[in-house]
């Protein structure tokens, strides 16, 4: 039971009529999208129609986050009240990207209509306030409530207690907590047993990074939840692409973390058009000569290494197919800056000596890891560290990518974290705080906030533990950036109520929601900028899948 106002309303129990409404409605909704994406490609393609092309990929990831649900939907009362909310809420909210462009989406006006009846029965606020304390059940196996456990506790234990103060001095990931990780297993998740990781080539090896990501995200996102990221992406691109030596030589010291990885892709003038890169390696007696400068080099000072990716072939025509990757050694260096020097002609290097200089990124949150803009002056790089050797040329942009989709997938789940603290924090507020002779969780106003933010949150888990078993099975990149997508905006949505029904409190740094909310931002900017993942790879490869 929940109150609204003096009064008590009832959970509405569910019947199978609900679910079935709501398999419709979705149904609906995914027909729209359909006939949207044929509209598309048959008006242009998405450079001409941005603008739709954006919305539709939001759409889409949204529609295919409710057919996920569905299953979830049938485990119970209050699964199918979580799950008829949230498709009630999506269809409403597609009906108003559709209203007066209809035309342009390639549908009659109307086509929602048939789903009226359902959305105003689970957008209905006594129905969403009555879910303002039901998040709902997970429905996961032992194994992964043991995942989930183990890793809840630590972030209890060792995060929280110092997360705030990382925040605020802009401080570093104390080193306990580093290594706290490496005894729980936490950089061996994506490392194969053979290499001395975890992965076992299964299921498990998605869902329980999945499941362990989230926990370690509500309890810091800066300090817990990204720092198993890298890697995760840089065991992965190993995997893919390195020759026997190099797994052998990398994949062990990952996993126990001796050695703590940074990714060095993104470049001032190239973000996420990765295929235009401009930093060069060019060979030399035994290696390689980096120069270049890479930016947004999250952890670049600490790291003893970084996978870094760089242009091999000078001819630039060839773009993403010019480019190979590196495993790039070196020194850990101060969190808020370094200069790094070797020694001249050291190893086949420059007559003169490299040079390699990070320059902090100040950013108003995700605070403990540090960024950073990394200057390399013919930095040597050894042949042996070359990933994939002859055979690698050219494919560092392949590589980089296998890590890169279950990084979206990643980030999806450190959103859910987030989302997760935002809403216990703000129910608990909602409960202590007296306004007008009443605790604000007693307006229904509040309770309706509370709900959407429940059905949420429990949809978004849903959907990346769908596409984690996807993934295991070598399907689902386009479901992996659909997530990130649609997660990563709905982490704003939920940490800026949180901060709202906090009231003036949210906006000060006396309670961690003005955290969560500065560190949801960055959510739709790494790991692909939102409107690069819509419009270059999910509207793309939508097409891509209707001329199939």
């Amino acid at each position: 039971m929940v109150r609204r106002g003096r009064a008590s309303v009832p959970f509405r129990a569910m019947s199978t009529g609900d679910l079935t409404a709501a398999a419709s409605a979705i149904d609906l909704a995914g027909g729209v999208v359909e006939r949207a994406i044929a509209k598309l490609a048959a008006e242009g393609g998405v450079d001409a129609n941005q603008v739709i092309a954006y919305d539709l990929a939001h759409a889409a990831a949204v529609v295919e986050t409710g057919r996920a649900c569905l299953d979830y939907g049938g485990k119970g009362d209050t699964e199918a009240a979580l799950t008829c909310a949230y498709v009630a809420d999506a269809v409403a909210d597609l009906t108003g990207k559709l209203y007066g462009r209809e035309a342009e989406w390639g549908v009659e006006p109307g086509a929602l209509d048939a789903t009226r009846e359902f959305v105003a029965a689970h957008r209905e606020p006594t129905f969403l306030a009555s879910l303002a304390k039901t998040p709902g059940p997970l429905h996961l196996d032992d194994e992964f409530e043991l995942v989930r456990d183990t890793f809840r506790r630590f972030a209890e234990d060792k995060i929280r207690p110092v997360a705030e103060h990382v925040h605020r001095t802009n401080g570093d990931i104390p080193e306990d907590i580093i290594q706290g990780m490496a005894d729980l297993g936490g950089f061996g998740l994506s490392v194969p047993e053979e290499y001395g990781g975890f992965a076992a080539g299964g299921e498990s090896d998605y869902l329980a990074m999945v499941v362990a990501t989230e926990e370690l995200a509500r309890g810091s996102l800066g300090c817990g939840g990204s720092l198993i990221t890298r890697p995760e992406i840089l065991s992965r691109a190993l995997v893919k692409g390195g020759t026997e030596e190099q797994k052998h030589e990398w994949l062990p010291k990952l996993a126990s973390g001796e050695v703590m990885a940074a990714v060095a892709v993104t470049e001032p003038d190239f973000g996420s058009d990765v295929a235009g890169i401009k930093v060069t390696a060019v060979p030399t007696e035994g290696g390689w000569l980096i120069n270049g400068v890479k930016t947004w080099c999250t952890f670049g000072a600490r790291a003893d290494a970084l996978m870094l990716l760089a242009r091999t072939d000078p001819d630039r025509s060839k773009t993403h197919r010019g480019l190979s990757m590196f495993v790039v050694p070196k020194p850990r260096g101060e969190g808020h800056g370094f200069e790094l020097h070797q020694a001249a002609g050291d190893h086949g290097g420059a007559p003169g000596g490299g040079k390699m200089e990070g320059r902090p990124i100040d950013t108003i949150g995700y605070r403990g890891l540090h960024s950073c803009e990394v200057a390399l002056d013919h930095w040597f790089v050894a042949a042996e560290n070359q990933v994939g050797g002859e055979e690698g040329l050219g494919k560092g942009f392949y590589f980089q990518m296998e890590g890169f989709e279950n990084g979206r997938l990643q980030t999806a789940a450190r959103a859910v974290g987030i989302m997760q603290a935002a809403y216990e924090e703000a129910r608990q507020y909602a409960e202590d705080r007296v306004v007008f002779g009443q605790p604000i969780g007693d307006y229904q106003l509040t309770q309706v906030k509370l709900g959407r933010m429940a059905f949420t949150i429990q949809a978004a888990r849903q959907f990346g533990y769908v596409v984690a078993r996807m993934m295991a099975k070598g399907e689902g990149a386009l479901e992996a950036s659909m997530i990130k997508a649609y997660v990563c905006k709905a982490a704003e949505w939920v940490t800026r109520e949180a901060m709202q029904i906090h009231g003036g409190f949210g906006y000060a740094e006396e309670y961690p929601v003005s955290r969560y909310f500065v560190d949801a931002r960055v959510l739709s900017i790494f790991e692909g900028a939102d409107e690069t993942l819509c419009l270059k790879v999910i509207a793309r490869r939508l097409l891509e899948g209707a001329d199939a």
